[in-house]
């Protein structure tokens, strides 16, 4: 059976959808993803924006191996428990007892049609319950019919159900949950916009060691510099204007996250962080803990950005220095503020004036175990996701990415000098034979990362221009290609061809990067045909 998703327009009088066997009644349309069905009224009642299925695919695939993940981590510590218990008493405190697994509760904050919330429900075995909340009356309607067609509706014996409706405000209803006892696992955020006004109260209301999933599809306001103030606003930093903005948006919102986390004495473990398409999607733990907390701000810098040449230069806010007692072996920490300006006013590369990006996010985006664990999950269940193709591209260059920021393009950096485009094999083989690390990077298509120095890089292109000689007579004195040529190369660079610089993701074809599914595809409107009582909050 097809897992990808379908939808079914009806036209005229109540009809049935005949693989499904559904009763379609007159003025809706059948929307199937998996194994879930939805209805979708021609009246417009709530948000639902197909391309998205990528985005709730990986979602699943996630949420499901950080609940595993979870239970493997409480039955160790029952186990432990248990054996303190057998060793106050005379007799086996395991005996005939036995580990229950733990169920989870969800909450999706902003519902609309509830399409994710019921995928959760049927397709995630560890789900107690999910709460799918919406402030629209007529989404929660929506949701409510949905739900009941998938069979997760209130029981008659206990009258609950697996889904269950909430009509309220967003904030208000996570607020609620902020208290120990009544916290949540797992908080979605699937904003229509951005998921800053919703950010504070959902890190609150998650447990320790549990999930807190983002979506904003504000990158206009992210990824370019065009409405900076905006995004200072909401996220309390500036972005960048250079070709790894993408990169730089995602750690625009880890950092709006980590300070939210912070002042409640919790931080974060970002586990994977991806820009897709026209959004960002990141999933993160949030722990408690006071010396951790502390280390946010060793995670966290400002970028000087080189307007000429894309040059970037990092000042971090504080370092962490670690000192181990020899007699006890425990660690001690000394935190300490960070000297700078790391650079002069202008850059040292090609001389052009520099602007202030940040503060942002400046540690691992994803984190290596859980993202090879979502990867063999998906591989072992190709039949259950409609993306599995591109989930697992995307998943294969996340697990190969490097920590270090940021990326780069060969045909971009060859623009700056005015010269050939050398392969992406090429410049990876000279990175790699001088000494250091490469890898590729999600966000962008023919892109690298590197543990070389922007300089590093440029000195790789210099010796390039040796072999491929730019036309001198066309390039400005005051170009920053004519400064960047000027300079000799520190090392000569060696493109010997690099067994390493054919990763894995390289050698199997592999769907990384999204092709348009749909003629004028992208975030789509809002749900406009019935008056809200707040707009912006409707998005699945």
């Amino acid at each position: 059976m097809s897992t990808a998703a379908a939808t079914v327009p009806i036209a005229g009088s109540t009809s049935a959808d005949t693989q499904s066997g559904i009763v379609i009644p007159e003025g809706y349309t059948l929307h199937t993803e998996n194994n879930s069905h939805i209805l979708i009224s021609s009246k417009d009642e709530a948000f639902l924006n197909p391309v998205q299925e990528f985005n709730r695919d990986l979602s699943v695939a996630c949420i499901r191996v950080w609940s595993e993940m979870i239970n493997r981590e409480k039955e160790v510590k029952w186990k432990q428990a248990q054996e303190r218990r057998a060793r106050r008493t005379t007799t086996d405190a395991t005996e005939g007892k036995e580990y229950r697994p733990y169920k989870f509760v969800l909450l999706e904050a902003l519902s609309a049609t509830g399409l994710r919330s019921i995928r959760y429900a049927k397709e995630i075995p560890l789900v107690r319950f999910v709460i799918a909340n919406d402030l629209s009356e007529s989404a929660t309607a929506a949701m409510r019919r949905n739900v009941d067609l998938n069979g997760l509706g209130p029981s008659p014996e206990t009258g609950e159900g697996k889904v269950r409706v909430n009509e309220g405000d967003a904030c208000a209803l996570m607020y609620n949950h902020r208290t120990e006892k009544t916290r949540v696992d797992a908080v979605d955020l699937d904003p229509y916009g951005t998921a800053a006004p919703f950010l504070d109260a959902a890190v609150q209301a998650v447990n320790d060691g549990g999930l807190l999933c983002v979506t904003c599809t504000d990158l206009a306001v992210l990824a370019t510099t065009n409405y900076f103030e905006k995004c200072f606003s909401n996220y309390g930093g500036i972005p960048v204007k250079a070709e790894y903005c993408h990169e730089a948006a995602l750690r625009l919102v880890l950092n709006t996250i980590s300070t939210s986390a912070g002042r409640y004495g919790r931080y974060i473990e970002p586990l994977l962080a991806l820009s897709v398409d026209f959004y960002v999607r990141l999933f993160v733990r949030v722990h408690s803990g006071p010396v951790e907390v502390k280390k946010a701000a060793s995670n966290t810098s400002m970028y000087y950005i080189c307007s000429g040449c894309q040059s970037f230069f990092a000042q971090k806010l504080g370092r962490t220095i670690e000192k181990i007692n020899e007699s006890t072996g425990s660690k001690n920490y000394q935190f300490k503020t960070q000297a700078g300006p790391p650079v002069p006013s202008e850059c040292p590369d090609c001389g052009f004036p520099l602007h202030v990006s940040g503060p942002m996010w400046s540690g691992p985006l994803h984190n290596t175990e859980f993202v090879s664990k979502v990867l063999d999950h998906v591989e072992g269940n190709l039949d259950k996701y409609g993306t599995s193709a591109r989930m697992r591209g995307m998943l294969t260059v996340a697990k190969e990415e490097l920590h270090t920021p940021f990326y780069f393009t060969p045909a971009k950096v060859a623009g700056f000098f005015h010269c050939t485009t050398p392969s992406l094999e090429e410049v990876a083989s000279a990175l790699l034979n001088a000494g250091s690390d490469v890898s590729r990077s999600h966000a962008c298509p023919g892109s690298l990362k590197t543990t070389a120095s922007r300089t590093d890089i440029y000195d790789v292109f210099r010796c390039w221009v040796r072999k491929h000689p730019v036309k001198m007579d066309k390039i400005s004195n005051t170009s920053p290609a004519a400064r960047l040529l000027a300079k000799e190369p520190g090392a000569e660079a060696d493109f010997t061809k690099h067994p390493k610089s054919v990763t894995q993701s390289s050698k199997v074809k592999l769907v990384r990067y999204q092709q348009n599914p749909l003629p004028n595809w992208g975030p789509g409107s809002k749900a406009s045909g019935i008056k809200r009582k707040r707009t912006g909050e409707d998005n699945e």
